[in-house]
């Protein structure tokens, strides 16, 4: 048997042939014509969705993340990364509250104190790792943190933020630094993360677990300026540490587990760059690798896009800001419910019926009719369109135990139906069609593709500074608008040890 045969039987076993998602439009104009060409021919060779070959994928992202300069980000791009800092301070400052945080907070003092690092929320000081791990878990504890669009699989501020302002913290790095890390850890974390096609979520992982720790360890690694060979390193680390199972969606139990990957994802960016800086080594061919990150996790990807527009597009623009404390998936429809509810002012008693058509995804992974608890809940896009129709879903207090125990809320869930998109919105990023029936007999629907917090529909200042209070507030109002001012001004600090003081 030959290699290449052999190569093709191991992918059939582990079921590779699947569906092939539709492109991702943000990086699509890097590609050249003999790339396209060359990933014609490994599609056929390999079988749908396996595009691209081993080109020393991991070093070139190595050495770009090296390489990186302030000066070489545009001022636009430096705003986006300084936004997204501001949300995800907010948001692990609200998710410090939470029950399932404070478990994970007192792990970390136990095993982390004496250091210098904040974990944000708390009068805590600990070391690095221990700080990753508690703000990058607070970050994702109630579905508030940033992502990107296209998905990507990836959540800049949870893995990436959270892991370099601890060694920041360590080190007395400045702002600057801070802002270049972040931006260096996106750039290589969001190629990652649309190189896999988001397939690795049909094997069953969550994909913020998988992808994180390679943003992590390039922001940790610049941050203790390591050189390409020891970035290369630290990528080949990060690889193995990646992890996350999705059977908390299945089972309708543990869903705690989905808040401690993305903060085991920004702890293992720490160790991983802190390894390597002291000269531990790692595969050099993590990423592209026959037995590497993406041929092993992902049942598709595109391995051009590892390196796509490197250096000439940035991946940063694709980070959007979360309005509702529910999963990505539930954006769209609950930005519909909104709408239709505000347009036509209908109540919850006024609905026999709920339909969305939404994508493949969401349909096999959110529909979830009647979680048990409120993490799940945040999961299920039947649940949280209910109680955009009998709560304000922009505040996370809406979001609490009684909303689960709320008939109302509840018994609409349960009248909710989702099924898939026709073809190939089935496999868009975030698309859904609602359709409301009234009891009256009126029908209402509504399709909507972006919502408030898009790249498409940003936010602006003042509704960043709202969100940010609005997360806060347990905090006092003046000091964190003092805090939220300094982080929209983040090049100028020379100190960063303030954040979470």
């Amino acid at each position: 048997m030959t290699q290449s045969t052999r190569r093709a039987l191991l992918r059939s076993l582990a079921g590779a042939a699947g569906a092939v998602p539709l492109a991702p439009r943000m990086l699509a104009a890097g590609v050249a014509a003999a790339g396209a060409s060359q990933a014609h021919g490994q599609q056929a060779a390999h079988g749908a969705g396996q595009i691209g070959t081993a080109a020393g994928q991991t070093r070139r992202l190595a050495e770009y993340a090296v390489g990186l300069r302030y000066e070489d980000i545009p001022p636009a791009v430096v705003q986006r990364a300084k936004d997204a800092i501001a949300d995800t301070v907010a948001t692990i400052s609200y998710g410090a509250e939470l029950p399932w945080s404070k478990m994970i907070a007192a792990y970390a003092r136990t095993n982390g104190p004496g250091g210098k690092s904040r974990i944000l929320g708390t009068d805590a000081q600990v070391h690095a790792p221990s700080a990753a791990l508690a703000n990058g878990a607070f970050a994702h504890a109630f579905e508030l943190d940033n992502l990107t669009k296209p998905n990507s699989g990836s959540h800049p501020g949870a893995t990436v933020f959270s892991s370099a302002l601890a060694l920041a913290q360590e080190r007395g790095a400045g702002g600057r630094e801070l802002i270049t890390a972040f931006v260096a850890g996106n750039e290589v974390m969001i190629r990652v993360g649309l190189a896999t096609r988001h397939s690795q979520e049909e094997h069953g992982y969550h994909a913020p677990g998988t992808t994180g720790p390679f943003g992590a360890a390039i922001a940790c690694g610049r941050m203790l300026g390591l050189d390409a060979a020891a970035m290369q390193n630290a990528l080949g680390i990060a690889a193995s540490t990646t992890a996350g199972l999705l059977e908390f969606a299945k089972s309708g139990t543990g869903a705690m587990v989905k808040r401690l990957h993305l903060g085991r994802a920004s702890e293992a960016g720490v160790m991983s760059a802190s390894l390597a800086a002291s000269g531990f080594t790692g595969p050099q061919t993590a990423l592209e690798g026959e037995f590497g990150f993406l041929r092993v996790l992902c049942r598709d990807y595109d391995m051009n896009l590892l390196t796509q527009g490197l250096g000439e597009t940035w991946a940063c623009d694709s980070i959007m800001l979360k309005r509702y404390a529910c999963h990505i998936t539930a954006h769209t429809p609950v930005e519909a419910t909104l709408a239709l509810k505000a347009q036509h002012g209908f109540t919850g008693a006024d609905i026999a019926s709920i339909e969305i058509l939404s994508t493949d995804r969401a349909v096999r992974v959110n529909n979830i009719p009647q979680p048990k608890d409120v993490l799940l809940a945040q999961y299920s896009i039947p649940f949280c369109v209910a109680l955009a129709v009998y709560r304000n879903p922009v505040d996370p207090r809406s979001f609490d135990e009684a909303a689960v125990r709320d008939a109302d809320i509840m018994g609409l869930a349960a009248r909710v139906r989702m099924r898939p998109l026709p073809p190939p919105d089935n496999r868009s990023d975030m698309t859904s069609d609602l359709t409301i029936t009234l009891k009256d007999g009126r029908s209402l629907n509504q399709r909507t593709t972006f919502f408030t917090g898009t790249p498409e529909r940003p936010l602006d200042r003042a509704a960043l500074e709202e969100k940010f209070l609005l997360l806060t507030r347990q905090l006092g109002e003046a000091k964190m608008r003092r805090n939220f001012a300094r982080l929209q001004a983040l090049e100028k600090e020379a100190d960063l040890a303030w954040i979470g003081a």
